[in-house]
C-alpha cells in the first residue's frame, strides 16, 4: 500500500497507514465488520489529505493582483535568478569585497531602494508591520507619537496600528477626529516628549464626505520628524516605468512623493504595489536609518539572503526606468482586447465556456473600492453546482469565484503561459 502512495516521505505515509489501521481496529472492537480495501482506502485518503494541504503552486483566476491567501503578487524571473544564484552559494551579504572587511547586509537592495525613490538610505526587514515596530521601537520608546485618530487602522491578519505602537514602546497620542484633523490639532499636541509625527496611510478603506487631513508638506513643518507608513508601496505615483500611468492607481501616494513633502521616514511593503517578495522597506534620512539597524529588534526582524537578492533586482527594474517586467505590472496594465482574445480561445473548448467582461482588483489591502476591467471565462452554474465546480477546480490546483450565478476564471491574473492548464482543468472539472 505505501508503495501506491509516492509523493510523499515514507514517515507520513507509515503514520497515515497506523492511523488508519487504529481506526480500523476500533471498529472491529465495536463489533463493526471491517473490509481491508476500506482501511487501504482510509489511509489513503489521510495521506491525501496531507499532500493537499502542502504549500504547492495554484493558478489564481479570481482576478485580485495581490491576493494575499495566495502568496501576494508573483515574482520575476530575473528576481527569483537572483534569489537563487545568492541562495545555491556564498555571497557578499555581508563581506566587502574591496576591502576585505565586514560589511552590512542594508549596503544591497535596501540602499538601491533608498535611490529609486530618492531617499539617503534604506533598510530591509521581513515585512511592513515589523518596519513600523522597528522605527517606533527604535526611534520612540518611552515616548509620544503623534497620530490622527483617522489613520489607527487595521491591517490584515487583525494587526492594528495602535497594538504595534504599544508593542513598540512608545506612547499613542490621538489628535482630531476620525474624518477631519487639522495641523492646528498637531500643533496643540506636540511637547517636550514627542519623538514623531506618524501618518498612515489607509490603504485598505476609502473615506469620502466630509474629511480633511493634513498632507506631509505641512507636518514637516511642526518640527519632530515625520515619519508615513505609506503601507502598499507605490514607488512613485507617476509610474516613470510605464508607458502610461494606470487610471485605477488615481490618488495612491508615492513613496518618492512622501520623501520630497520632507517625511524623515517611509515605510513600506516590498510586494504589494512594489511587485517584490515579502519584505518591509524603510527608507528616508541616513542617521534615523542609521539608528533604525543598531537597534536589536533589527537583528529579529532583517531580511534573508534571497529576498535581499530578488528586491535589488526589483529596484533594478525600477532604477532602469522599466518595470514592466515585473508581473504585477505586467497583469495589472495588460489590455481587456488582449484578455477577450485569449478567453474567446479556451471558452472555445469549454462546455458551456463563454467569454464574459469583469472587474479585477488590486488587493492586498491596496485601492479599495478600485477595480480593474478586464475579461475571462464563465460557466454557468445556479444554485449549488457553482460551489460544487469552485471545489472541482481547486482539486485542479485552480481558485476561481462565483458572481451571480456563474463561475468567473478572470484572465488578468493568469499568466498567458498558463492557459492551457486553466483550459484543461475547466474542461475536466465541467465533464465531471
Amino acid at each position: 500500500m505505501i508503495q501506491e502512495l509516492d509523493g510523499l516521505p515514507h514517515e507520513i505515509l507509515a503514520a497515515c497507514a497506523r492511523e488508519a489501521v487504529a481506526a480500523a481496529r476500533a471498529q472491529a472492537e465495536r463489533g463493526d465488520p471491517v473490509d481491508p480495501d476500506d482501511v487501504i482506502g482510509d489511509a489513503k485518503q489521510r495521506a491525501a489529505a496531507i499532500g493537499a494541504a502542502l504549500l504547492r503552486p495554484v493558478l489564481n483566476a479570481t482576478g485580485v493582483l495581490i491576493h494575499t491567501n495566495l502568496g501576494r503578487a508573483p515574482v520575476a524571473e530575473d528576481a527569483l535568478d537572483a534569489a537563487r544564484q545568492v541562495a545555491a552559494g556564498y555571497s557578499n551579504l555581508e563581506y566587502r569585497l574591496d576591502t576585505g572587511e565586514r560589511g552590512s547586509r542594508h549596503e544591497h537592495a535596501g540602499a538601491l531602494l533608498a535611490q529609486a525613490c530618492g531617499a539617503e538610505a534604506g533598510l530591509v526587514v521581513n515585512n511592513n508591520a515589523a518596519a513600523v515596530l522597528l522605527a517606533l521601537a527604535a526611534l520612540a520608546r518611552g515616548r509620544e507619537v503623534v497620530v490622527s485618530r483617522g489613520e489607527l487602522v487595521e491591517i490584515g491578519g487583525g494587526f492594528r496600528v495602535p497594538e504595534i505602537m504599544a508593542e513598540s514602546g512608545c506612547r499613542l497620542v490621538e489628535v482630531g477626529t476620525t474624518n477631519r484633523t487639522r495641523r492646528a490639532d498637531y500643533v496643540e499636541a506636540i511637547g517636550p516628549e514627542t519623538a514623531l509625527v506618524l501618518k498612515v496611510h489607509a490603504s485598505n478603506y476609502r473615506m469620502v464626505g466630509f474629511v480633511e487631513t493634513t498632507p506631509v508638506s505641512e507636518l514637516v513643518t511642526l518640527g519632530p520628524p515625520v515619519m508615513v507608513d505609506a503601507g502598499s508601496g507605490l514607488l512613485d505615483e507617476s509610474t516613470p516605468w510605464l508607458p502610461r500611468r494606470p487610471s485605477w492607481l488615481r490618488d495612491e501616494p508615492g513613496v518618492r512623493q512622501a520623501v520630497e513633502a520632507g517625511a524623515a521616514l517611509v515605510t513600506f511593503s516590498g510586494d504589494k504595489l512594489l511587485g517584490g517578495p515579502q519584505a518591509g522597506i524603510l527608507a528616508g534620512r541616513a542617521d534615523l536609518i542609521g539608528s533604525v539597524a543598531r537597534h536589536p529588534l533589527a537583528r529579529a526582524t532583517r531580511a534573508d539572503k534571497m529576498t535581499l537578492a530578488a528586491l535589488q533586482a526589483v529596484a533594478f527594474s525600477y532604477l532602469s526606468g522599466d518595470a514592466t517586467g515585473i508581473p504585477l505590472w505586467r497583469m495589472a496594465t495588460g489590455s481587456v482586447d488582449d484578455l477577450s482574445a485569449r478567453a474567446e480561445v479556451i471558452a472555445a473548448g469549454v462546455p458551456g465556456g463563454k467569454v464574459v467582461d469583469t472587474e479585477a482588483v488590486a488587493g492586498g489591502g491596496a485601492l479599495p473600492g478600485l477595480t480593474i476591467p478586464s475579461a475571462g471565462v464563465g460557466v454557468d452554474a445556479p444554485g449549488p453546482s457553482g460551489e460544487r465546480l469552485l471545489a472541482r477546480l481547486r482539486e485542479h490546483g485552480v481558485v476561481a469565484r462565483l458572481e451571480d450565478d456563474t463561475v468567473v476564471c478572470d484572465l488578468r491574473t493568469i499568466d498567458p503561459l498558463d492557459d492551457t492548464n486553466l483550459a484543461e482543468a475547466l474542461r475536466t472539472a465541467c465533464a465531471s
